[in-house]
């Protein structure tokens, strides 16, 4: 029986101790604790902006951007549309869009650029790239397995069957009928 010191065991679990405690300081994205998006305001496309014209009632000018997330009453001619993204973890965004308007008609508008599509479309965008990218991966390596059937003039092909009725036949050239060694 194989016996350990008690000197040798403390210093082995003292070991194991600081091998894990820095194993798990080297990784940054434990995913722990979760951080939630945080999305505020109205998102405005650059789609919705084209369709403000002057002169628009505000009625329609809340058909083409919404309902307006800030008015005031002291302000009564002015709707703002702020938004604000922070996403768990990562770079937030910002963005204003305001609207004026004179005898409840609009006059003039502006603020940030506006992006051009909604949160989904952007999500279903990054899906058809990542499968795109994954078709294209499956693509390359069918074809990296299909160049490596052949090299270059030369085609690899399996020996010809031997009799197997004598040990170490093989096929003379020019006959048909296996020869012994």
């Amino acid at each position: 029986m194989v016996r350990i010191s008690s000197r040798r065991l403390q210093a082995g679990f003292a070991a194991a101790t600081i091998v894990f405690a820095l194993a798990g300081c080297a990784s940054g994205k434990w995913g722990f604790p979760y951080k939630a998006p945080v999305q505020q305001g109205n998102w405005v496309t650059s789609e919705q902006v084209a369709l403000l014209q002057p002169g628009m009632t505000r009625e329609q000018v809340r058909f083409a951007l919404g309902s307006p997330t800030l008015t005031s009453v002291l302000h009564a001619d002015r709707w703002d549309f702020p938004y604000y993204y922070k996403p768990g973890y990562g770079k937030s965004q910002e963005r204003k869009f305001t609207v004026f308007f004179k005898d409840d008609k609009l006059v003039r508008w502006q603020g940030d650029e506006q992006p051009d599509l909604q949160p989904f479309q952007l999500a279903n965008q990054d899906i058809k790239r990542s499968e795109a990218e994954n078709r294209q991966t499956l693509e390359d390596a069918q074809r990296a397995k299909d160049d490596g059937k052949s090299h270059g003039n030369v085609t690899i092909t399996p020996p010809a069957p031997t009799d197997s009725t004598t040990p170490g036949a093989v096929p003379m050239p020019g006959t048909s009928s296996p020869q012994p060694l």
